[in-house]
């Protein structure tokens, strides 16, 4: 069991990671201080995994909330289900959550945590590659509106994070690849040493390899931990983690929930980012082509999806919470490893990358 700890003060706590943990409840049960126990999943994984966690709770009160799959249920409305249950269950301010599955539980949970009597404990559980090393870890939680993903959230840092790397035999190999995304990310903005790992270990983390998952894993997890310590509420460095979100999120909002995943409209969008900052001189063209080429071998997409009309890109990015008093703000790079925010960028040579990508689909 490898172990990375989030530096935050009172509120540090540890992520977990190694094979066997969702069973393994003598790891996982400290974590829970009180008597009442909500446990939130979904309905694939819930028939997977559910009865693991279910029996570790043995003693205490604690009902369950299994939630349809995919993007498009991370709604206000089922963040009421929870609520409901919540209160149903008579759980008091000590509390615990526990989020099981990916992304959209994780964030669903972590709001509804958040926010039941100003907030109590929740602990995740992530079962996807891209919960583990991305969504599990920061505090960041949220849910969709039709305008726009994450408009609706809070900074709510979880008790513990326990990563059963096992879940991943499970996961469909589309899911997969949409996070192996997130850890191309960690070495293209912060680590050129651990993209160069990457592209020499494709075919094993394609393999599933246990020891080219677990080091891709804790490498990703370490990164992010820094950086969520050194800037938990993202004014300055932790927005660099949205490397090719702005451009993805509005591709994923665009192509319609549940029609993109979120790993695969990172991966778009990560190559729009590499190829602007060439455009505008400030980084090599030639690793923008080596981003690319890596998240093709990686089966991932790098183009807009058919029927993106780059005007309506344009107009859902500015949305986007990094834009500042209306001023869109991009994480745009000088090359691989070094990323930083960029403001008063010209929309219209925005809009000329989007075409042209479009242009380049025909």
């Amino acid at each position: 069991m490898t172990r990375v700890d989030v530096a935050l003060g009172e509120r540090s706590y540890p992520i977990h990671i190694g094979a066997g943990s969702l069973a393994d409840a003598a790891r996982w049960r400290p974590a829970i201080a009180g008597r009442h126990v909500l446990v939130l999943s979904n309905t694939v994984v819930a028939p997977l995994y559910l009865d693991r966690v279910v029996a570790g709770l043995d003693g205490l009160d604690h009902t369950i909330v299994v939630l349809d799959d995919g993007e498009q249920h991370k709604t206000l409305e089922n963040v009421a289900r929870i609520f409901d249950a919540l209160a149903a269950l008579g759980a008091s301010r000590d509390a615990t959550l526990i989020a099981l599955g990916g992304g959209v539980v994780g964030d669903l949970g972590g709001f509804a945590a958040a926010c039941w009597m100003r907030g109590i404990d929740f602990v995740q559980m992530p079962t996807t590659l891209l919960a583990m090393v991305d969504s599990s870890v920061g505090g960041k939680t949220g849910v969709n509106l039709a305008a726009g993903k994450n408009l609706v959230g809070a900074f709510h840092q979880p008790r513990a994070v326990f990563i059963d790397t096992r879940t991943l035999a499970t996961l469909p190999r589309r899911e997969y690849l949409a996070g192996l995304a997130e850890v191309v990310k960690y070495g293209a903005i912060g680590d050129a040493a651990f993209f160069a790992w990457i592209e020499r270990h494709v075919e094993a983390l394609l393999a599933r390899d246990e020891a080219a998952l677990d080091e891709a894993i804790a490498r990703s997890c370490r990164h992010k931990a820094g950086v969520v310590a050194r800037d938990e509420r993202e004014l300055g460095e932790r927005a660099l983690l949205n490397f090719g979100h702005t451009f993805g999120h509005a591709i994923e909002v665009e192509a319609g929930y549940g029609e993109l995943l979120h790993g695969e409209a990172v991966a778009i969008g990560m190559v729009l980012a590499a190829r602007l900052s060439a455009t505008l001189g400030r980084a090599p063209r030639a690793d923008a082509e080596r981003l690319e080429a890596l998240l093709r071998r990686l089966d991932l997409p790098t183009r807009l999806p058919a029927g993106c009309q780059p005007e309506r890109l344009l107009e859902r990015m500015r949305l986007d919470k990094k834009s500042v008093s209306g001023q869109l703000r991009l994480i745009l790079w000088t090359g691989l490893g070094a990323a930083d925010v960029v403001a008063g960028i010209d929309e219209s040579r925005i809009l000329a990358e989007l075409e042209n990508d479009v242009a380049n689909l025909a």
